[in-house]
């Protein structure tokens, strides 16, 4: 791998790989640090993970505004969250968006709910609604019509959680509850139920996409998992526009995207949960791995189509990043006592090991 050496802006030579940050522009974080020598971010900053150049403090001056110091500093992530809801179908009260709504205003630890109105008829009137929530719900309707919009940074979030939620996926509240306690010990990983995987295809000499469940994964969809609010900026101000416009171009991959994202920035695999694989209503015939393609609404695309998309999209990634970012694990983490022959009232979650896998 191509290196060059680096002199940052407290006079430390960095041998750093050229391919690997030119997605994230690690060189302009360099080089405005140099220009900028007041505004130069801490020596311990370049030298500790993940570095420097993935600290922009054009998010926060607060260390602890972004998810890699709480370790650090002895400190917590907010004991709350905010659920980020893509909404693509009309919603009408038997719809799974109703009932993931409830399920998600049962958790203990849920801030505000957002709704992301990316359908082409406006939302229904706030009597048909679901009522008496107790909790704050947003409908979102001038967002940008691109999947991109899941990951903007709204100023809505207020948390450091984003659990970010298909219309259709089918957590319960325990799920739900579940998740946000894991991610509070992992808060730089991106924490979810829905697992996919990555593997280096001999006969073609290229990186492959896979839906097939095995012992190991490399990636969590974000249409049922939780992760930390600075990649929602990091995703839209840092991450070349050749890789936004790729996914602009399909509708589809943005949750590979934030993937490499997260996986480039951290070194770290993302935790897969439980035993449940599929996470949304799913339409007769439907394909490409369980909970992949929404069932509230036609594709507009085939599921062969819709795969095949994802397969460039790996292929396109690694060529714009210079490398393969994505890390397999074998990780699967679960409630204690999980189905354990143990009463049940010595089990937090109860719930949950009744969902079939």
């Amino acid at each position: 791998m191509a290196a060059a050496t680096v002199v940052d802006a407290n006079g430390l030579k960095q041998i750093v790989p050229l391919t690997q940050p030119t997605p994230l522009r690690l060189f302009d974080e360099m080089i405005r640090d140099r220009i900028n020598g007041y505004l130069a971010r801490p020596l311990h900053l370049w030298n500790s993970g993940p570095g420097a150049g993935y600290v922009m403090l054009d998010f926060s001056d607060a260390l602890l505004d972004f998810p890699f110091f709480y370790r650090q500093y002895h400190a917590d992530p907010v004991d709350k969250f905010t659920a980020v809801i893509f909404a693509t179908s009309p919603a009408l009260p038997s719809s799974p968006l109703f009932r993931l709504l409830r399920n998600v205003a049962r958790s203990a630890f849920v801030h505000k709910i957002i709704v992301l109105w990316n359908c082409d008829i406006p939302p229904p009137p706030s009597r048909r609604w679901p009522a008496d929530l107790g909790v704050p719900v947003l409908v979102k309707t001038r967002i940008m019509k691109s999947v991109n919009a899941r990951f903007a940074p709204y100023k809505e979030i207020e948390t450091d959680a984003v659990f970010g939620l298909d219309e259709d996926a089918l957590l319960t509240t325990e799920e739900i509850d579940f998740a946000f306690s894991i991610w509070k010990e992992f808060p730089e990983r991106i924490v979810g139920y829905p697992a996919r995987s990555h593997y280096w295809d001999e006969l073609r000499g290229k990186w492959r996409y896979s839906s097939k469940w095995s012992n190991e994964y490399s990636m969590v969809l974000t249409g049922a998992a939780i992760y930390h609010r600075y990649y929602n900026y990091m995703y839209t101000h840092h991450v070349s526009r050749l890789l936004t416009q790729r996914v602009d171009a399909s509708s589809n991959c943005h949750d590979i995207l934030m993937n490499f994202l997260v996986s480039h920035v951290t070194r770290r695999t993302p935790i897969k949960l439980t035993q449940r694989k599929q996470y949304r209503e799913l339409a007769l015939g439907t394909g490409g791995g369980p909970g992949e393609v929404s069932s509230s609404k036609l594709s507009s695309w085939t599921d062969q189509q819709h795969f095949a998309q994802r397969q460039t999209c790996v292929e396109e990634f690694v060529s714009l990043f210079g490398y393969m970012p994505l890390i397999r694990s074998k990780l699967r983490m679960d409630p204690l006592l999980f189905k354990d022959p143990v009463s049940n009232f010595r089990k937090k979650y109860r719930r949950i090991e009744l969902i079939p896998s």
